[in-house]
């Protein structure tokens, strides 16, 4: 599944440079993730590289967008334009 910045989210501007997908961007009010360019990290890295780096545990997985690893995995083939 995509995955989602909560309200607890601080700006703390960790999370944007590290997402492969530059799926994360800056909202209204805090950071949000497009979850049509979200991909978990899947086909760059072995865990979602926002989540590691986040310093108040504030991204979470979105219960709206569940996704397989497999559709996480055509997603980022399409992305990277290999599909």
């Amino acid at each position: 599944m995509a995955l989602l910045i909560n309200n607890k989210c601080i700006n703390c501007d960790m999370c944007d440079p590290e997402c492969p997908n530059q799926a994360i961007n800056f909202g209204q009010k805090i950071y949000e993730i497009d979850p049509d360019k979200c991909t978990e990290c899947v086909g760059h890295y072995d865990t979602p590289t926002c989540v590691s780096v986040c310093p108040i545990d504030c991204i979470k997985p979105d219960p709206n967008r569940q996704e397989s690893l497999e559709q996480l995995a055509e997603k980022y083939l399409h992305l990277t334009n290999q599909a």
